[in-house]
């Protein structure tokens, strides 16, 4: 696919909605008493791999006429083979439900899926009681659930999905789960089940929740994903006589990493008609060009933006001075292959930017030039270069740009509605 520059951004976009909050709304659901209901579930493909895996497992999931999902859980069947495609949230969230369940079922999946470490999330369920497998530390990854018992847990890395599966299987346990992270991760999994009438803990031990009880079905409407927002909001600081709005945007702390950096190089970024839905905090976002300067980003706000990083190297190509981020060394095993997308492609755009053993450092403000880049089958590096071709002149093309349907369908009909395109 090829874009052509842009002028300015104009106009309001809003973007689908969050999936980290729509995986757990919809895992949740299938446990819950009563009948449970989302609105906003993106369609993006792999949101849709979590509908089908729970609906082979017996889920009753039906999207009504106003556009609504209605969750009803069922007894899940046995003896399954799910599919979770490329999304590592499906697989790893429903490894800690299956967990609770007297199954034996087969998680298997597909690109980055079929090569990450599965023993990280097979650890504390068999510490738990569940029989995990998995093939040479890999998927597939098959359980055999039952009785569990709750555990106190320390990752040795941090990972929100990892958190979230070991609570929701503390959910189906006998007794106690406590997971004390590292550091800091995304806690949307602590609010949906707050809401959802499930008493959890947060002291010096870590955050709890105690077996016995379901969650309580209720209405969940899920906000407008800051990480897609980004991808507008650097295009509009970073392009002249800018001016976007993004409506009804999620702003949880634990996931607005990016944008308080892009304030600290500068940029005008507002929040505006806050509020807070299920212990969620929303806003509407507003945009407007800016003069960007460089930045450090130290590793522990790396992790914290993870989906970010190939627009925050964007943003950074067009700031005075040097912007360098810094990873840990398990952030670097975790993201280098995203990170070596990232900076081959926006190298080939004309971009000033090195790979480090630690991380990246670019040098700006650089003009793009347009070009032929990869991808390489990164949803999150191809809408990054879609962003940079637009700062570009000439046109750029996008090896691999069809990444982008795992979670932005429409990314592209959205860029054409607010963008001038130039001439």
């Amino acid at each position: 696919m090829q874009l052509v520059p842009a002028e300015r951004m104009q106009g309001t976009v809003r973007v689908p909605g969050d999936q980290s909050i729509a995986h757990r709304a919809l895992i949740l659901g299938s446990i819950a008493r009563g009948k449970h209901v989302v609105e906003g579930i993106p369609t993006a493909a792999d949101v849709q791999s979590t509908v089908s895996c729970l609906r082979q497992l017996g889920t009753f999931i039906e999207e009504m006429p106003d556009g609504r999902v209605l969750v009803l859980a069922k007894d899940l069947a046995d003896g399954r083979t799910l599919h979770a495609g490329s999304s590592l949230t499906t697989a790893i969230l429903l490894a800690g439900l299956l967990a609770g369940h007297p199954l034996r079922t087969t998680i298997d999946g597909e690109g980055f899926l079929a090569s990450y470490p599965m023993e990280r999330i097979a650890e504390p369920l068999r510490l738990m009681g569940a029989t995990v497998t998995t093939s040479s530390g890999q998927l597939p990854m098959t359980i055999e659930g039952g009785w569990l018992k709750g555990i106190d847990y320390r990752p040795a890395t941090a990972s929100a999905r990892i958190k979230a599966a070991v609570l929701i299987a503390g959910l189906l346990a006998e007794g106690e789960t406590v997971v004390a992270e590292p550091i800091r991760t995304q806690d949307h999994t602590e609010r949906l089940l707050a809401a959802m009438s499930v008493r959890v803990a947060e002291n010096d031990r870590g955050i709890s929740v105690r077996g016995g009880a379901p969650p309580k079905a209720i209405q969940v409407s899920v906000p407008g994903d800051i990480t897609l927002a980004s991808l507008f909001t650097v295009a509009a600081l970073c392009l002249g006589d800018s001016d976007v709005y993004l409506p009804t945007v999620g702003v949880n702390p634990t996931r607005t990493g990016l944008m308080d950096v892009l304030v600290d190089m500068g940029a005008d970024i507002e929040y505006v008609n806050r509020d807070t839905f299920l212990e969620e905090p929303i806003a509407d976002i507003a945009v407007r060009s800016s003069k960007l300067n460089g930045t450090t980003v130290g590793s522990d706000l790396a992790r914290s933006l993870v989906a970010e990083l190939p627009i925050l190297a964007v943003a950074a190509t067009q700031a005075v001075g040097e912007t360098v981020l810094l990873c840990d060394d398990d952030l670097r095993r975790e993201e280098g292959e995203r990170i070596a997308s990232t900076v081959a492609g926006l190298k080939v755009l004309g971009a000033d930017i090195e790979e480090r053993g630690d991380g990246f450092v670019v040098r700006g403000p650089t003009p793009l030039n347009g070009g032929n880049v990869s991808a390489c089958g990164d949803h999150r590096v191809a809408m990054a270069m879609a962003i940079a071709g637009l700062l570009a002149d000439g046109g750029t093309e996008i090896d691999g740009g069809d990444a982008i349907e795992r979670s932005y369908p429409t990314f592209f009909n959205d860029i054409l509605a607010v963008a001038r395109m130039r001439g």
